[in-house]
């Protein structure tokens, strides 16, 4: 039979109360001694606390939720490391799911994390209108990464200079001799799509090459839509001499497509991505990425979010923003 805190309590000799502060660490006014014994006896015991009925006391589950649209993609899947890693240390657990980029999915989830109860969401969404609306109504404290949406329960965001990260890649190409560069990219309702979008024409123009929409191409962002897209591109006969992929699951999908068709990389043309993925080494030819920092922007939004459920305010909604830098590789040496 499983052991209760009325057992604790009565091996202890206190009231369930007193059992109840020392597990809830609400014990400051419980002597030392007593602390102590209740401790030993709990582990004594196995006792595991009843997670749902310390949330209903304490209004607090110490969770937080992590929505993410693509957990297969290794950019995800290091964010949620550093989000983990800050949030565990602190006594936190992670719930963590995935949308595919669905809209609808991601409602659902919305929903999953009010019914669990978590104390603060990390949220990776899309740029659907409607978002801060269902934000607001579900009324948890979030946290957004590498996204912009408005709502009444937004405590923090962490993100990347997106466009500068576009213009740095573009710039990279040109500085390479390219002077047809293809653009690759997710949705372009996604905020950091299209800022990476605006850095690619600001670098076009700052060259003075003619920005050329036929080389545009939005999608999403698996390496499925970099190898069609380049496909298609190919088909209709476009001439292009460097790719700029908006994150490295595309160009590794871009790659395979120009080596199928017998273009070599580099020599006939350059590939460059965006993110710095663990695969970007791995490819061959090796793919020279934008970096940004995945792991540290994890540990940073777990840390804006349990910072403000520890003090319950804030003045102004904290927004930290990392730079980017060029890692140079194989495919455009």
């Amino acid at each position: 039979m499983r052991t209760t805190i009325k057992d604790i309590a009565e091996l202890a000799n206190v009231s369930i109360a007193t059992v109840s502060k020392v597990i809830n660490g609400k014990d400051s006014s419980i002597s030392k001694k007593t602390r102590e014994k209740i401790k030993r006896i709990i582990e004594e015991e196995n006792y595991i606390p009843n997670s749902v009925a310390r949330t209903l006391v304490t209004k607090q589950s110490y969770s937080l939720g992590m929505i993410v649209p693509d957990i297969c993609n290794p950019f995800f899947s290091q964010l949620i490391r550093g989000v983990e890693e800050d949030a565990n240390k602190k006594g936190y657990d992670l719930i963590i799911t995935n949308t595919d980029d669905d809209d609808e999915k991601l409602l659902v989830q919305l929903e999953l994390m009010k019914k669990k109860m978590v104390d603060g969401l990390i949220l990776i969404s899309s740029q659907n209108s409607s978002i801060g609306e269902i934000l607001d109504d579900i009324n948890i404290p979030t946290v957004l990464v590498d996204r912009v949406v408005e709502h009444r329960s937004l405590v923090g965001r962490v993100e990347i200079d997106n466009k500068k990260g576009g213009s740095l890649a573009t710039s990279h190409l040109i500085e390479k001799g390219c002077k047809k560069i293809v653009f690759l990219a997710g949705d372009i309702q996604t905020f950091s799509s299209y800022q990476r979008y605006l850095g690619y024409k600001s670098a076009l123009e700052d060259h003075g090459l003619k920005f050329d929409e036929t080389l545009v191409e939005f999608g999403s962002f698996h390496s499925e839509f970099g190898y069609n897209a380049v496909l298609s591109l190919l088909d209709k006969k476009c001439s292009f001499d460097g790719i700029y992929a908006s994150n490295d699951m595309i160009a590794v999908g871009a790659m395979q497509a120009l080596k199928s068709c017998g273009y070599r990389i580099p020599e006939d043309i350059k590939v460059i991505g965006f993110d710095d993925i663990y695969l970007s080494a791995l490819v061959t030819p090796t793919l020279t990425t934008i970096h940004q920092p995945v792991f540290e922007m994890g540990s940073t939004a777990s840390r804006i979010l349990i910072d403000y459920l520890s003090n319950k305010t804030k003045s102004e909604t904290p927004v930290v923003c990392f730079d980017t830098r060029l890692i140079e590789r194989e495919s455009t040496r």
